[in-house]
């Protein structure tokens, strides 16, 4: 088959155009900004469905994966903005697709999603906007892609692996603690996790199998202690991890919300209710079986003196 993947130069992206080719796929690539190996540059979030068909023109399916910041702060309301970032550009690639006569595409959703689906009381989608947008992300990839063009929606946690230079986002300043000196201090809950191997496997396995429906992605349950642990160990500057009172966690985001509101600005997860989510288990069922620790190690490497 003929598989086009948007944001095949990201860490995710890259893992998905491997593992097609090794199976035998054709491959093209779309990102925003020319690498090595990206096939057309272009800023699918300004593409109009006419921009799109020709690109999409004699593939069988399409993977679509591109990366957005939740946690950057904007003047609000920040729904406008992620909706403009996550939903409407989704629904013009997969209506575009339909056009084409595509017969197969993937979604790299997030878990929240997952996690709305089993917790409905957290009311999810109302208390943050990038949740919110997620969940509309989901239920407009369908509407576009029509009942001709099934679409899975992989529902990923917190996903670890290196392509390259390109790493998680968030790797960045959890690396930089936990090589630091400061004590590593972490409230009691904890969240599934997936190797970006794993990702493409499943990506990979949807677009083969054109099977559709949702499908949430994780190879490990981890506590904060357990994975910060983890990262220190990685780092090598092993130390213990302790946990925060759940007052304490919950008084001090509820601060930086209030203080966030008083400046009219605003995260894609809001600070006021993101106690909730860290203090929770967001754990997945069942898990691949594959070990997380290989991809855990790239994403954090021993520095040379503590090796």
């Amino acid at each position: 088959m003929r598989i086009l993947v948007v944001g095949g130069s990201g860490l995710i992206g890259t893992h998905v155009v491997d593992l097609l080719r090794e199976r035998g796929h054709a491959v093209t690539t779309v990102a925003r900004t020319a690498r090595t190996g990206v096939d057309h540059v272009l800023d699918v979030e300004t593409a109009s469905v006419d921009d799109l068909r020709p690109l999409l023109a004699g593939h069988d399916g399409v993977v679509y994966g591109t990366r957005v910041d939740e946690q950057r702060v904007l003047p609000a309301p920040i729904h406008r903005v992620l909706r403009s970032e996550l939903v409407d550009p989704v629904a013009r690639m997969f209506t575009a697709a339909r056009h084409a006569g595509l017969t197969r595409g993937v979604l790299l959703g997030s878990y929240y999603t997952y996690h709305d689906r089993l917790r409905p009381e957290w009311r999810l989608g109302e208390r943050h906007a990038y949740i919110r947008c997620r969940l509309e992300q989901a239920r407009q990839v369908r509407t576009a892609a029509g009942t001709d063009l099934p679409v899975t929606v992989l529902e990923l946690p917190f996903v670890f692996g290196r392509a390259g230079d390109r790493l998680p986002n968030w790797a960045g300043p959890l690396d930089r603690w936990a090589r630091s000196a400061a004590p590593l201090l972490v409230p009691v809950g904890g969240t599934a996790a997936a190797s970006a191997g794993s990702v493409a496997v499943a990506a990979v396995d949807a677009i083969e199998g054109a099977y559709g429906g949702d499908v949430p992605v994780a190879d490990a349950n981890l506590t904060w202690v357990e994975m910060l642990g983890r990262i220190a160990d990685a780092v090598g500057r092993p130390r213990p991890v302790r946990r925060l009172p759940a007052g304490a966690v919950r008084v001090a985001l509820r601060a930086g919300g209030a203080l966030q509101a008083l400046a009219r600005r605003e995260s894609g997860l809001n600070p006021a209710h993101l106690a909730d989510l860290l203090l929770a288990e967001l754990f997945i069922e069942p898990l691949t079986g594959r070990s997380l620790e290989p991809s855990l190690q790239e994403t954090f490497r021993a520095s040379p003196a503590g090796r």
